[in-house]
């Protein structure tokens, strides 16, 4: 897949690199339980940790123009590589669909997912470690007042293509037809250049671009709530999707997802709750 890896940066996991790489912490929290024997060997076989980082959800990953990435997404991959002790290597996409395939190949040891049935076939998955949501945009003119009128006859939504706001409205809409572009970044402007009735994504991204382009709302409140988990290729076992769960819910209940959110100043997404 020679399409799918934008870029690869290999990270040294000390605090003299924050220039490439967003650190919230350099040391591991201490009220943080260390990872089970033979988790280095589970989680990054090649001696490496190899993170997936999908560019298509502002919310959790983001290019600077110095093209540096970051986000809350590199923020765990950084404190799950420092807690195996081995380098970091961040394969950087600007798709979910993308993210997903180059899990799937092994291209990649772990990767930042929207939790979804259709995806589980090659991609085991933790349980939630943030909740997002997602959100109709519409122009300021458009009858829609509400989510729940969207769904009629000769509706024509815009969403990015493999998003999970796609795999949802794939099974949930009955008769609204569904647009696909290649990228999340790219469904408002396609959907003014195909003059489609409503853009579907990420709250965040929705709201950046109604600033960005004038005559745009969004409808309010939300029409799902997206669980993002972390993941990794099925082919690792039992073993390793217990290692990587146990660090998710690590990192929610010492506080670190909360503090990468803060840090790096997203609204509308929430940590999920500590699993039972």
């Amino acid at each position: 897949m020679p399409d799918t890896v934008i870029t690869r940066r290999r990270l040294a996991l000390c605090c003299s690199l924050a220039p490439f790489v967003t650190l919230i912490a350099c040391a591991t929290r201490p009220s943080a339980s260390a990872l089970p024997p033979g988790a280095a060997a589970a989680l990054a076989p090649t001696g490496r940790l190899r993170a997936c980082i999908n560019l298509g959800n502002p919310i959790l990953a983001n290019r600077d123009a110095a093209g540096v990435v970051s986000g809350v997404s590199v923020d765990m991959a950084t404190l799950l590589a420092q807690r195996l002790g081995v380098p970091l290597e961040l394969v950087v996409v600007d798709a979910a669909l993308k993210s997903v395939d180059t899990v799937k190949a092994d291209l990649a040891d772990i990767g930042f997912f929207a939790i979804d049935p259709r995806r589980g076939d090659g991609i085991g998955f933790t349980a939630p470690y943030v909740l997002i949501e997602g959100a109709y945009l519409v122009r300021r003119d458009s009858a829609f007042t509400d989510n729940a009128q969207v769904d009629r006859q000769g509706t024509r939504i815009m969403v990015g293509r493999g998003s999970a706001y796609d795999l949802y409205l794939s099974r949930e809409l009955k008769v609204a037809q569904l647009l696909r572009t290649p990228t999340s970044q790219t469904v408002v402007d396609r959907f003014l250049a195909e003059n489609a009735d409503v853009a579907a994504g990420v709250r965040q991204q929705l709201e950046a671009d109604a600033v960005r382009l004038p005559g745009l709302r969004l409808l309010p409140g939300r029409f799902m709530v997206i669980e993002q988990a972390m993941g990794l290729p099925l082919t690792r076992g039992a073993a390793a999707s217990a290692m990587l769960a146990g660090f998710v819910e690590q990192a929610k209940a010492s506080g670190y997802v909360a503090e990468s959110l803060a840090r790096h100043g997203i609204r509308g997404a929430m940590v999920a709750p500590v699993a039972g």
